[in-house]
């Protein structure tokens, strides 16, 4: 075999089915946030601006007005935010001041593959729910506001009495709550700046953090390899369905220490802030200190010495990482009829249909918007209308149905057994799918 080809057929696998090229940040270890962005600024020929579509804007003025408006200045600045920009910005007005800010054309094309047209899919979908949140009932999202405020007490009371008795029951709820607290915080990130969404730091991850890996990153190109949330995983945990990504032992492997995995996941991305942090990458923030109003509390409300307060924090810390790692991974994501990158992609690159595709919603849980609100539930309405609270994304289901017919597509669901049996079949699957999502021949 000529060397060439060779080399060739080696970089085959080095594609990604949503961009024109393989990420950058992809090449280099360790991946992190920063790495991410910097990979972002690198592969999105913004030019230094902010792209939207095939066109520059600079956004530093617009950014300014709203709350939170610095982090994303700082943090968006130079990549492609077309996605977003649609989905975050439900109404028109946005839009509408879009030209004021209009810098020129960009001279590259986009390296993404999504479309947005005005009669494809998303917009259409998107201009019914315009219409709609003129009439929405906001009184879910006050009832959100109440379970989130509950569950913080629970947690608050439960690791009080599980430290003050030394009961491992109690601390197993604690955990629980903790676990329950942080999920439920995932919905205020999305929104503007507000004192819950910094609950999350709690359980020891920062909610600047997952703004870039879970809202800019995750929620834009599930399951995909821009999908930072798939790639911090590696190579622990490998749901890419390559060979090329992990072995056939290294996928038994991971399926084990699965659960290892989800413990130490928040003591571990704590852990790599502050290294990061002490090498001059700046990456913690002051709310990082939030993470430890728990143990501080423990200690000033019980009797307990130190070490054992530090102990029972352990404990609830580990309980509610597990609990939340095991929850969030067996959400909606992962599963061998889910698309992941690799598999053959829809035909229709619309952004909104990409979303169906790569989400299977929890169908079991949808009666209970505390359930809704601690497992990730609503999950595709979520994907495309982030900022709306999940107590009223139920309101949106009659324009999402109308346009899945049009469209004739559909909202796949199945119970949290199934996800959890799909989740990992899908860390043990190592073949792509040649059948389009949609395609008769899948039916």
């Amino acid at each position: 075999m000529a060397p060439n080809q060779k080399l060739a057929e080696l970089e085959a696998w080095r594609v990604s089915g949503i961009t024109r090229t393989y990420p950058s940040y992809r090449r280099e270890w360790p991946i992190s946030e920063e790495s991410w962005l910097e990979g972002k600024h690198s592969d999105d020929a913004a030019e230094g601006l902010w792209r939207i579509k095939d066109k520059l804007y600079d956004l530093t003025d617009f950014a300014r007005r709203h709350p939170g408006g610095a982090f994303w200045i700082e943090r968006t600045k130079g990549t492609d935010i077309t996605e977003p920009f649609e989905s975050h910005h439900i109404e028109e007005h946005a839009q509408r001041m879009l030209s004021k800010f209009e810098v020129r054309s960009a001279a590259q094309p986009r390296n993404y593959r999504f479309t947005l047209e005005e009669k494809g899919f998303y917009l259409t979908l998107k201009r019914r729910v315009q219409e709609k949140l003129r009439q929405l009932n906001y009184r879910p999202s006050h009832k959100t506001d109440l379970l989130h405020t509950g569950i913080l007490i629970s947690l608050l009371f439960f690791s009080w009495a599980g430290t003050a008795f030394n009961s491992l029951p109690l601390r197993a709820l604690a955990g629980l709550s903790l676990c329950w607290l942080s999920t439920s915080a995932h919905n205020y990130f999305h929104q503007r700046d507000n004192w819950r969404m910094y609950s999350f730091n709690l359980l020891l991850l920062n909610c600047n953090s997952w703004r870039i890996s879970h809202a800019l990153s995750h929620h834009v190109y599930p399951n995909s390899l821009h999908d930072l949330e798939m790639s911090l995983f590696e190579p622990f945990l490998c749901w890419v369905p390559s060979r090329h990504y992990a072995s056939r032992v290294q996928r038994v492997i991971s399926v084990l220490i699965s659960p290892f995995i989800y413990t130490v996941m928040s003591l571990v991305q704590f852990t790599e802030r502050l290294v990061y942090s002490l090498l001059k990458r700046n990456v913690m923030y002051w709310h990082d200190l939030l993470g430890f109003t728990l143990p501080v509390f423990l200690y000033a409300s019980t009797n307990a010495d130190l070490s054992s307060v530090i102990f029972s924090w352990l404990i609830i810390l580990g309980m509610g990482s597990f609990l939340f790692g095991f929850i969030g991974l067996t959400a909606a994501h992962h599963d061998p009829r889910i698309y992941h990158d690799g598999d053959a992609p829809r035909p229709d690159r619309d952004w909104g249909l990409f979303q169906l595709d790569t989400i299977i919603d929890r169908g079991d849980i949808k009666w209970s918007d505390l359930l809704v609100l601690t497992h990730f539930g609503e999950h595709a309405l979520h994907h495309m209308f982030p900022t709306l609270d999940h107590g009223v994304l139920r309101q949106l289901y009659p324009e999402l149905q109308q346009t899945l017919r049009e469209f004739k597509s559909e909202l796949r669901e199945m119970s949290h057994w199934g996800h959890i049996k799909g989740q990992t079949q899908q860390l043990l699957r190592m073949e792509t799918n040649p059948i389009p999502p949609g395609s008769k021949k899948g039916e």
